[in-house]
């Protein structure tokens, strides 16, 4: 008979193979047919097949073969093979044969669990480079979309077919590292290959990359990939190669995800410049990420990936360009003027950073070159920065200056400021030192770190000055001495003597005030800023009339700065705060103010200390019905500003309205407008109960009438507090008697704030007001109604 081609030739084996498999239970029979399935798999002439034969069935006969055994996993004579053949005659034809058709016969499959021996077989990797070789068969589009679906998703899949008898293997946190292992296995004889002269492909590669990135799961990816590939590129320009034709092969909508992951994962800049190339230079999508984006757009990352991102740019000649072109966007970004007001504290923080690493990756040619477009930006973000009401943008842009003027070392002269260090300064302080975050070489071991260190904690500073013991010699130190000890000595002990010696205090308390408000720190004492503000605020305490008198004239004077303006504001708040408590209470007052600023913060900075100090107030005004005893209502109790508390209040009302030449309070001085209504309606709430709340109350509302719609939110959230101390502090007849004219009005604008104002502070400031405000008519009206039954 004639031979048959060889089409129909495997035809006809494979369908006698599987009516054997399908009728006989003998093994006799069941071995030689899987033999010869397998034969169809096997290299070489000793297989007993042809080339061609192997060809037609690995195309038109495996993928139903698979199926074949997988629809007979509960047959009998399965069960009736040794462990050792079910390995090799069951096992081995789903690892030996085209990996993307077992793939998707696995998947069809899924609950009959051979997916582990697929995985644990190195079957990914071979599936991976199989789509590498260029001599691979052609295949369609829909079949790589389906394979490259399965293989990204293989974990949800799993979850969904097997729950709860899902396996280890196939959770996110094993399988994305074996995914990223034989990921690296295909790229390894990629490189192998392109050695011995082969082409190869990394299209589904970097496709698999990309969708695995843009899925989330990057961050286990690239925790394996990043430090190999780091290692491989080092030395090896092949595999630098490859990386970089991976990067170019990736989707561009996949880039991102791809990008942002590497930063984050490598080493290093040099890492990432081996890894990636010039990829920013040639694909647009990955220079918008690199240079725009992860600068400007987002502020989620750590410094580090900052430093390596720029120092990427700037590690070549061929990318420094972009390093100049990113320092002008964010210089810009950082001085704009509505940026800082308008933009999160964080993101505000990430672009100063970003601005810093810049400019300590400038050669000195570049600086010359920049020099006109940096003092631009150093002065205008500095007047942005400093004109804001949160302390912390001050810091930053008291920090970027002094920075930026070192840097550029104008005519030899440095910016200086005074500021609290605190971890975040330091570290902007730190960003100018260039560091290296590569890969750690080999140290030497022989230096000064491995002496251990004397214990010093014991010893003691020897001084032969001593501290004054009296008032006088203390303000003539302060005044005239030109010795730092001396002067520190004087400036520690000078709120004990002020409180200790009271007449004494009194004879030269304006004068000493004087010489704390003029002073500076020029010896770096320690602490100076709150010894200073200690003093001044024990000189309030003993002298309260003269010494404010003087504090709240010199605050409209001439010739002052905004920081010695918002000194005599603070002090004043916490010398009310301190005549405020009830004199009844037995305490220390030697113990002075130093040691207790920190409990009392000033309302200005922080908001939630005031906003507590409101509820804790609405709550003794509010009336709750229940059974049982209730708790009495706070008797009032005499204090020492009560009677003292119009000299605190009034002054400030005097001139606010008439620009002097340094000050503008309702124009460019925002800041002390916002600190000066906090401090006024922190006098208002100090003075419940005392004679004077109602004059003051209609005085403060007519001041921050004209001011409530600031642009401002430390002025609107002043003026609020300034309204919720008010109807805290005026008893609910003397609301209706004095201010009847302005309550309609007030609370339609405290409704409106209540709804539409953009911050979170004021609105919940202002339905504070509303509540207070309904709570004082309401007691008002049922107590004219009580009246008028009694009467």
């Amino acid at each position: 008979m004639e031979s048959l081609p060889p089409n129909a030739e495997v035809r006809l084996a494979v369908a006698q193979c599987f009516r054997t498999l399908s009728t006989s239970t003998d093994s006799k029979d069941i071995i030689p047919a899987l033999q010869t399935l397998h034969s169809y798999l096997d290299e070489g002439p000793e297989s007993g097949t042809t080339s061609v034969q192997r060809a037609e069935f690995k195309r038109a006969h495996f993928t139903r073969t698979l199926q074949f055994l997988v629809s007979n996993i509960q047959a009998d004579w399965l069960h009736g093979l040794t462990a050792a053949q079910r390995t090799e005659l069951w096992d081995g034809l789903f690892l030996r044969g085209p990996p993307e058709q077992a793939l998707l016969v696995l998947m069809e499959g899924i609950g009959e669990l051979r997916w582990v021996n697929f995985l644990r077989g190195g079957r990914l990797a071979d599936l991976l480079w199989s789509f590498c070789l260029e001599a691979r068969p052609s295949d369609s589009p829909q079949l790589r979309e389906t394979l490259l679906g399965r293989i990204v998703a293989l974990p949800d899949l799993t979850a969904n077919r097997l729950h709860p008898n899902n396996r280890p293997l196939f959770l996110p946190q094993q399988y994305y590292p074996l995914l990223a292992t034989e990921m690296l296995t295909a790229l390894e004889r990629t490189c192998q290959a392109l050695k011995d002269g082969t082409d190869c492909s990394l299209t589904f590669v970097a496709q698999t990359f990309g969708k695995v990135c843009i899925q989330g799961h990057s961050g286990l990816m690239l925790s394996v990939m990043a430090p190999r590939l780091s290692v491989y590129t080092r030395s090896d320009m092949v595999w630098q190669r490859v990386c970089w034709k991976l990067l170019e092969n990736v989707p561009q909508r996949w880039v991102e995800s791809v990008l942002t992951g590497l930063v984050q994962a490598v080493s290093g800049p040099d890492a990432l410049g081996r890894i990636i190339g010039n990829l920013v230079l040639t694909n647009k999508k990955a220079q918008y990420v690199i240079t725009h984006k992860l600068l400007l757009l987002q502020y989620k990352y750590e410094t580090r990936v900052l430093r390596i991102v720029l120092g990427y740019l700037a590690a070549n000649r061929e990318r420094r360009p972009l390093l100049i072109q990113v320092l002008r966007s964010v210089s810009q970004a950082w001085a704009n003027p509505s940026a800082v007001k308008h933009t999160p504290l964080e993101q505000q923080l990430y672009v100063s950073k970003a601005l810093l690493l810049c400019v300590s990756l400038l050669k000195d040619s570049e600086l010359q070159e920049l020099r006109s477009d940096l003092l631009q930006c150093m002065l205008g973000g500095m007047q942005s920065h400093l004109d804001s009401s949160v302390v912390r943008i001050r810091r930053v842009g008291m920090v970027v200056g002094e920075c930026l003027s070192a840097r550029m070392d104008i005519s030899g002269t440095k910016l200086k400021f005074e500021y609290d260090q605190d971890e975040e300064t330091q570290e902007l302080l730190s960003l100018m030192t260039p560091i290296t975050v590569d890969e750690p070489e080999a140290e030497s071991v022989n230096s000064d770190d491995e002496l251990t260190p004397y214990n010093m904690s014991g010893d003691q500073e020897i001084s032969e000055a001593s501290p004054p013991r009296y008032l006088r010699d203390c303000l003539e130190t302060l005044i005239s001495s030109e010795d730092p000890v001396r002067v520190e000595l004087s400036l520690r002990v000078a709120e004990g003597l002020v409180r200790k010696n009271v007449f004494a205090t009194r004879e030269i308390s304006v004068q000493l005030t004087k010489v704390l408000l003029h002073m500076e720190d020029k010896y770096s004492i320690k602490g100076f800023l709150s010894l200073r503000q200690a003093t001044m605020v024990a000189l309030i305490v003993t002298d309260c009339i003269q010494v404010t008198q003087y504090l709240t004239t010199e605050f409209y004077s001439l010739n002052y700065s905004l920081r010695q303006r918002l000194d005599i504001l603070e002090v004043l708040a916490l010398a009310a705060q301190e005549l405020s408590k009830p004199i009844t209470e037995k305490g220390n007052s030697s113990i002075g103010i130093a040691a207790s600023t920190d409990l009392t913060p000033y309302p200005g900075d922080n908001p939630v200390h005031w906003r507590q100090e409101v509820e804790k107030r609405i709550q003794s005004k509010t009336k709750r019905l229940r059974k049982g005893a209730t708790q009495p209502a706070a008797k009032a109790t005499p204090n020492r500003y009560a009677p003292v508390a119009g000299h605190f209040f009034f002054p400030l009302l005097r001139n606010y309205d008439k620009p002097q030449v340094t000050f503008d309070l309702l124009g460019s001085d925002h800041l002390v407008l916002g600190r000066l209504i906090h401090t006024l309606g922190l006098f208002m709430h100090l003075a419940v109960n005392a004679p004077i709340a109602a004059q003051m109350g209609r005085a403060l509302l007519d001041f921050v009438w004209a001011v409530r719609y600031h642009a401002d939110q430390m002025v609107r959230r002043g003026v609020l507090f300034a309204v919720c101390s008010v109807f805290l502090s005026m008893n609910s007849q003397n609301l209706l008697v004095d201010l009847s004219d302005q309550l309609f009005e007030t609370r339609t604008w405290l409704a409106d704030v209540a709804e539409g104002d953009p911050d979170a502070d004021c609105r919940s400031l202002a339905i504070q007001s509303l509540v207070l405000l309904d709570k004082s008519l309401k007691k008002q009206l049922q107590d004219q109604q009580a009246l008028g039954l009694e009467t």
